[in-house]
C-alpha cells in the first residue's frame, strides 16, 4: 500500500467492563468531594474481582464522606451499571475502603499561597489530538467503537435488549484511503449474554446497532463480521476477570491514533494535570481544527510538581497546518493559560462532572447544560483567529 493506504484499528470496552467499574467507582467519589466545593481533593484507585470492591486512596475534604459514604457509592454504581449476578451483585459484594487523608507534602505543592499560584499536581506530559474524519473532531475507528457500545447500552438500560449483559467490548480496524477512512475492513463485538442465547442469536441483536453507527456502504463483508468470536460469553464482569482504575488509557483518549503521556484520568480531581491537562490540551487541538486552522492537531503540554508554569507546549499539524507551527504555538499560549489554575478556570473543572465520562471517551462528547465535557467546546476559535491575523 502507498504511504496514505493502510488499515487502522481502535478498540472500546463497555461501562461493564471490569476496569471500567473501577473507573466509575473513582469517579463517583470525585464527584462527591468536589460536590462539597474546589478546594477538595480526590486521588481514589478501585479494584474489583468476583463478588469484591477494594478502594484505596487519598482525599481532603469534610469528614462527612466517610469509608460508608463511600461503599455507598460504589454499590450505587455497580447498581446502575446494571450487575446483579450471582458473583458479582451489587447487593451482596463485599466492599473495603483504604482511603485516607491527602498528604500535606503534596498539598503544599498544589495549593496557591501568597504569591505562588496552583502548582501542578504532580509532573507529567500530557497530550491532545483532533481531526476531520468525525463530525466530533475524532479519530474515527475510536469514536464509532465506542458510539456501538454506548447505543448497545442505552438499549439493554431501556429493556430493548434482552439477554445482553454489561460486560462488552468493540474492536474496528477501517481502511484508510489517501489518509482518509474510507470503510471498515473487520468489525467485532463480544458482549456477555444469557445461557439461552447462541452465537449467531447474539450476533443478530448486535448487527443493527453496527450498522446504525458506521457510515452508509462501510460495513466489513460477514466473514470480517466477529461477534462472540470464541462462541460463548456468559460469565462475564469482574468473576471472570479482575479490573483496576485506569487501565485502558487508550480507550479513554484516541484508540492509538495519537500519543499518550500514560497518566490515567479516573478518580482524580482537576488539580491532577494528568487529567486536566490532557483536558486542556484536547480543547486546544480541537479548536485549532475547528477554526480551520489545520486538519490534525497534535498538542503536548508538560508540568513539573508544584510549578504553575508548563515547562513546554508543543503543537504538530502534520503538514496540514494554514500558518507555521511555531507561530501557533504561540497564538495558543496567548490565548489560552495552560497553567493548571488556567485550565481549571477556563472550562469550570471543579465541579462534579466526572462519573459521566467512565465509560465511552473522555473525548469526542457533547458538552452538557451542568458543565460535562466543557473540553469539547469550540468557544475559542475566534481569539485563535484573531491572534494570528
Amino acid at each position: 500500500m502507498a504511504r496514505g493506504d493502510y488499515l487502522f484499528t481502535s478498540e472500546s470496552v463497555s461501562e461493564g467492563h471490569p476496569d471500567k467499574i473501577c473507573d466509575r467507582i473513582s469517579d463517583e467519589i470525585v464527584d462527591v468531594f468536589l460536590a462539597t466545593g474546589p478546594q477538595a481533593r480526590s486521588g481514589v484507585e478501585t479494584l474489583v474481582t468476583t463478588n469484591r470492591v477494594v478502594m484505596a486512596g487519598e482525599v481532603r475534604g469534610p469528614e462527612s464522606i466517610d469509608h460508608g459514604k463511600m461503599e455507598a457509592l460504589a454499590r450505587k454504581a455497580v447498581r446502575e451499571i446494571g450487575y446483579e449476578q450471582d458473583n458479582f451483585h451489587w447487593k451482596n459484594m463485599a466492599v473495603e475502603c483504604y482511603v485516607h487523608s491527602q498528604s500535606p507534602d503534596i498539598a503544599q505543592g498544589v495549593d496557591a499561597a501568597g504569591n505562588k499560584d496552583e502548582g501542578a499536581g504532580d509532573q507529567g506530559l500530557m497530550f491532545g489530538y483532533a481531526c476531520r474524519e468525525t463530525p466530533e473532531l475524532m479519530p474515527a475507528p475510536i469514536q464509532y467503537s465506542h458510539e456501538i457500545l454506548r447505543r448497545m447500552a442505552e438499549a439493554r438500560h431501556a429493556g430493548k435488549l434482552p439477554g445482553i449483559g454489561p460486560d462488552s467490548k468493540s474492536q474496528l480496524t477501517l481502511l484508510y484511503e489517501n489518509g482518509a477512512p474510507v470503510r471498515a475492513t473487520s468489525v467485532v463485538v463480544s458482549t456477555q449474554h444469557d445461557e439461552e442465547l447462541d452465537q449467531h442469536q447474539v450476533r443478530e441483536l448486535v448487527r443493527p446497532f453496527v450498522l446504525e453507527v458506521l457510515p452508509r456502504g462501510w460495513m466489513c463483508g460477514e466473514d470480517e463480521f466477529y461477534v462472540n468470536p470464541t462462541g460463548r460469553f456468559v460469565i462475564g464482569g469482574p468473576d471472570s476477570d479482575a479490573g483496576v482504575t485506569g487501565r485502558k488509557i487508550i480507550v479513554d483518549t484516541y484508540g492509538g491514533a495519537a500519543p499518550h503521556g500514560g497518566g490515567a484520568f479516573s478518580g482524580k480531581d482537576p488539580t491532577k494535570v494528568d487529567r486536566s491537562a490532557a483536558y486542556g490540551a484536547r480543547y486546544v487541538a480541537k479548536n485549532v481544527v475547528a477554526a480551520g486552522l489545520a486538519s490534525r492537531c497534535l498538542i503536548q503540554v508538560a508540568y513539573a510538581i508544584g510549578v504553575s508554569k508548563p515547562l513546554s507546549v508543543y503543537v504538530e499539524t502534520y503538514g496540514t497546518g494554514k500558518v507555521d507551527d511555531g507561530r501557533l504555538t504561540r497564538a495558543i499560549q496567548e490565548v489560552m493559560d495552560l497553567s493548571p489554575r488556567g485550565i481549571r478556570e477556563r472550562l469550570s473543572l471543579s465541579k462534579p462532572i466526572y462519573a459521566r465520562t467512565a465509560a465511552y471517551g473522555h473525548f469526542g462528547r457533547e458538552p452538557d447544560a451542568g458543565g460535562g465535557f466543557s473540553w469539547e467546546r469550540t468557544d475559542l476559535v475566534d481569539a485563535l483567529q484573531a491572534a494570528l491575523t
